[in-house]
């Protein structure tokens, strides 16, 4: 049975319940003073603490999509990682189709109604990366009227850890645009869903690391590319946006203020305004400082010319660790760039604040891109 599984998470909450029943059934007998007895009273304390724990851990991951098998949460990910021999061109394909999701929404099986959620294999020409998506086709795609239309799309993105299932399972973007669409507040669009962990289990901050992945050429140049041969998307920057929560928020402010010619719009949802450098990056430039300081928004503001893109940043009031970054942010912006914000009086660093925040930020970044 899988991380999460309904199943697991089931017997998780039986087994911590019925140790709990146990220890009250048997603490009378337990009551006594030798050491057999004491060792019985603290062996049943232990297992009921721990079964309620990974109850509690495995609710909340189940809710957060923090890990999406075992293997990741030990750290043995065995999902695609770095890719260095394969075809592209006329003679292979950069996108391998894997399957598709139904949209969990009404008349979820038919895609002219529904819209349909398809997984694919996106491998880089450039950065010899391979990474799974998980791409949304509005209604449109699908009908008559727009057979021959190019949509824009939007590439939406995890934080880290995360898993790509939790941005239309938890999180819900498909579902948000098929309301926004059927009230008519913003344009059809396609959604590449994504986590930011493209060579797992490390996190790279999308940053084309010094002899390592080159996570930021994979994100910028061939996925735009592998994604725009097979579907009916357009190819310039004003047909293209990203989006994300946390570290996919951080991506998506810094690869459309360091590439304007691949994103034209960026969301950050609670994004954070430089790469943390911890156990799960290690040394992201490989001691370049300059290369350090580049990556650093609030100092690409203050020393670098300002694109000319559309950018949207969130944050809290009380909850969020970003607020007074996020208002520093907005103060430096200078033109051409345009700045919007979403700012609440009070959330916390998680998906509940994310859903609040997530059908505005969609109708705005689906207005500001055009095919």
């Amino acid at each position: 049975m899988g991380l999460t599984s309904k199943k697991v998470l089931l017997l998780a909450v039986l087994v911590a319940v019925a140790l709990f029943i146990l220890t009250v059934w048997l603490w009378p007998r337990l009551s006594k003073g030798n050491w057999r007895t004491v060792l019985g009273r603290i062996g049943l304390l232990l297992a009921t603490q721990l079964s309620l724990f990974a109850s509690i851990g495995l609710f909340a991951n189940n809710s957060f999509g923090f890990y999406a098998s075992w293997a990741d949460l030990f750290g043995q990910e065995q999902d695609p990682g770095v890719v260095t021999n394969y075809q592209t061109g006329p003679n292979g394909t950069k996108l391998q189709m894997l399957g598709t999701e139904r949209i969990s929404v009404e008349n979820g099986s038919r895609p002219k109604a529904a819209g349909r959620i398809d997984k694919v294999l996106i491998r880089g020409e450039h950065s010899k990366i391979a990474s799974p998506a998980f791409v949304y086709l509005p209604p449109q795609y699908f009908q008559k009227k727009y057979a021959n239309t190019k949509f824009p799309a939007a590439l939406v993105l995890t934080g880290y850890p995360g898993t790509a299932e939790a941005l239309y399972k938890k999180l819900h973007f498909p579902q948000t645009q098929h309301d926004l669409l059927k009230q008519h507040k913003m344009r059809p669009t396609v959604l590449v869903m994504m986590r930011p962990t493209v060579a797992p289990p490390r996190d790279t901050e999308c940053v084309d690391i010094p002899n390592g992945p080159q996570t930021e050429t994979f994100f910028t140049k061939d996925l735009r590319t592998d994604i725009a041969e097979h579907y009916r998307i357009g190819r310039e920057a004003k047909s293209w946006g990203v989006m994300g929560d946390s570290t996919g928020g951080y991506c998506a402010l810094k690869m459309t203020m360091r590439h304007p010619e691949a994103y034209s719009t960026a969301v950050a949802l609670s994004g954070a305004y430089k790469a943390p450098l911890d156990a799960t990056t290690g040394d992201l430039f490989d001691g370049n400082r300059q290369l350090e300081r580049e990556n650093n928004l609030l100092w690409r503001q203050r020393n670098k010319p300002a694109p000319p893109v559309n950018l949207l940043v969130t944050t809290s009031k009380q909850g969020e660790a970003n607020y007074h970054q996020t208002l520093r942010f907005i103060q430096q912006t200078k033109s051409p760039t345009r700045i919007s914000s979403i700012i609440l009086d009070s959330g916390g660093h998680n998906f509940n604040t994310w859903r609040r925040e997530i059908p505005s930020a969609l109708e705005w970044i689906g207005n500001h891109l055009k095919a």
